[in-house]
């Protein structure tokens, strides 16, 4: 059973509405991977955190510019059936009360629905890329960007109806349209555990802003056979919040905790190394100098349909 989150302080931009009929529209979508250097000597001062690291209720201000885009690209979508959800700061804020300078638009849409939305937007002046046939599209006119998300850059998880399918109604920019549901939230977050971005407060927010009431079967359902990566997101809760350990329910950590018991008591010689799915670059020694797997290879190489354009779709 699913729970709507409790009430929460939200911005002007940004109000949701009481669950409805679902709505079916659909997408577009490009991708791209990025790389990123380490210093070799240490900063001479610590940095001030950026603004969008920063956790607080307040609303953002969204630039005008800003929000005239987010408004047109989510009204394309909307008129042309394009079925989605938005995720990112709009969803947290929807599920946490947490309120977040952000600069770009995240939209969840099956791969399938990608070549629609880019073409759709493409005709009304935006400028579309494929930046990872894997996972991610992107289309921007000046400097706002909308972020086209099909998946996991690792390609363990991946979006399909049923993320949709469950989405919230709710008002963003002005415009009706949905984000999606805390368990979808949350598992979108499970894989973002770089040394740039680690996405592990965002979860214990999501379960502290929902008091736990989530679907937890269906969140076991999103991350399978991944489970431990849900074991050690719930660890870091429990170390955040001791007092809350209720949120987690019983049967939960019985079931985690048991399945880790039993592979310490019986481990496997022929386990594979999965570092790559967390991080290919922190673990890049381990593929590169000491020969172990580099199963992120495999994940992204079996990961079908991938994102095509619009014009590779019509022909």
């Amino acid at each position: 059973m699913r729970v709507q989150s409790s009430p929460v302080a939200l911005s002007p931009l940004f109000v949701p509405r009481a669950p409805k009929g679902r709505f079916q529209p659909r997408m577009t979508a490009t991708a791209s991977q990025k790389s990123t250097s380490k210093r070799l000597v240490p900063e001479p001062q610590a940095k001030a955190p950026e603004s969008s690291t920063l956790t607080s209720s307040i609303p953002a201000r969204i630039p005008e510019e800003q929000r005239t885009l987010y408004r047109e690209v989510l009204q394309v979508l909307e008129e042309n059936h394009v079925p989605y959800a938005v995720a990112g700061a709009f969803a947290l804020q929807q599920h946490t009360g947490i309120c977040r300078d952000t600069k770009d638009l995240d939209v969840f849409l099956t791969s399938e629905h990608v070549p629609a939305a880019l073409a759709r937007l493409q005709e009304h002046g935006f400028e579309c890329e494929i930046r990872d046939p894997v996972w991610l599209a992107k289309a921007h006119r000046g400097d706002f960007f909308v972020d086209l998300i099909t998946g996991m850059s690792n390609a363990v998880i991946t979006v399909d109806a049923s993320w949709i399918e469950r989405a919230y109604p709710a008002t963003i920019v002005g415009v009706q349209t949905r984000v999606l549901a805390p368990e979808e939230l949350l598992a979108s977050k499970l894989f973002v555990t770089r040394r740039e971005r680690f996405d592990g407060a965002d979860i214990a927010h999501i379960i502290y802003g929902t008091q736990g009431k989530l679907d937890w079967n269906r969140v076991l359902e999103l991350v399978g056979e991944h489970w431990e990566i849900l074991l050690w997101a719930l660890v870091l809760f429990r170390y955040v919040y001791p007092a809350h350990t209720d949120y987690v329910p019983r049967f939960l950590w019985h079931d985690l905790l048991s399945r880790f018991k039993n592979q310490l008591a019986h481990p496997d010689p022929r386990a594979r190394f999965r570092g790559s799915l967390i991080d290919e670059n922190m673990f890049s020694i381990d593929l590169n100098e000491w020969g172990l797997d580099n199963i992120l290879e495999e994940y992204r190489a079996l990961r079908q349909p991938k994102i095509v354009s619009p014009e590779t779709r019509c022909g």
